[in-house]
């Protein structure tokens, strides 16, 4: 079974993009996972056009377009649970330019974390707050379908904010909705902070019952999968064992001792933890 592993690409800001795809090549990655705020100050330029050129200079370097993320940094002030109707909108018409530009990137996978802009605002309770952002969702669902992309809403842990902390809650969403381009996804630092069970069981259940599209592989302590005292192996063992097909994408926050740095020792870790695995 091949490791397809890739990198966040804010990792390594910042570094122009073609830059960035060859050194997260030259240490073993073979996808890149974009942030959109990194490729323009103002995302909802990204067109068509824009993402053939990214996917071009991706695959010149030997790497594929795997995902999407951190969809909502910029513009500021954005939010799918507003009661601003205007606001949520113009959110949601983000979005699908998103979507679309996902898929002509040949990306597989959008990845929804933004825990500002899925947060309650004053006076907002979460459960109004989750409410909102599952209508919102199901809009959007429709939107993936059509650009042949799976759309997966990221369990985020309690200190990001109260609304959806555990793959059971996300997963509870994604049946109601009920469209397959929806699903969820795990992440390992957010996980080992919310779930009451070990994560890598959290992950063989939720992979058995077909919730989860998409993994995240970094340290409890917020830096690179082998920089702290997460076990990534159980992780690895589970996806291995489960022919898991999807991308495991390196999303650190604290880099150490620096971007490329830390991308390299990520990659050095998770690609010896994978070669072990019988």
């Amino acid at each position: 079974m091949k490791l397809k592993l890739s990198l966040c690409n804010e990792v390594l800001q910042p570094l122009p993009f073609e830059r960035q795809c060859a050194l997260a090549a030259s240490q073993g990655y073979t996808g890149l996972e974009l942030a959109p705020f990194t490729l323009a100050d103002d995302p909802s330029t990204l067109d068509e056009a824009a993402a053939r050129r990214f996917r071009a200079t991706a695959h010149d370097h030997g790497l594929a377009i795997s995902s999407l993320h951190w969809l909502l940094v910029k513009p500021a002030g954005l939010s799918l649970v507003t009661t601003d109707a205007a606001l949520r909108q113009r959110t949601l018409e983000l979005l699908k330019r998103l979507i679309g530009f996902a898929a002509a990137c040949g990306a597989q996978v959008l990845v929804h974390g933004s825990p500002a802009q899925r947060s309650p605002g004053a006076g907002q309770t979460v459960e109004d707050a989750q409410a909102r952002l599952e209508g919102a969702l199901a809009q959007l669902a429709p939107h993936a379908a059509a650009a042949g992309v799976v759309y997966c809403l990221e369990p985020l842990s309690p200190v990001e904010t109260p609304v959806v902390n555990t793959v059971a809650q996300a997963a509870a969403i994604v049946d109601r909705i009920a469209s397959p381009a929806l699903r969820t996804m795990l992440d390992v630092s957010a996980a080992s902070q919310a779930e009451s069970e070990p994560v890598h069981e959290v992950l063989a259940r939720f992979l058995a019952s077909g919730h989860i599209a998409h993994v995240q592989l970094n340290d409890r302590n917020r830096r690179g999968p082998g920089q702290g005292d997460t076990d990534q192996a159980p992780v690895l063992r589970v996806l291995h064992d489960a022919g898991y097909s999807g991308w495991m994408a390196v999303e650190p926050f604290d880099y150490v001792p620096d971007g490329p740095g830390c991308a390299a020792s990520s990659a050095a870790h998770v690609r010896g933890l994978w070669k072990a695995l019988p």
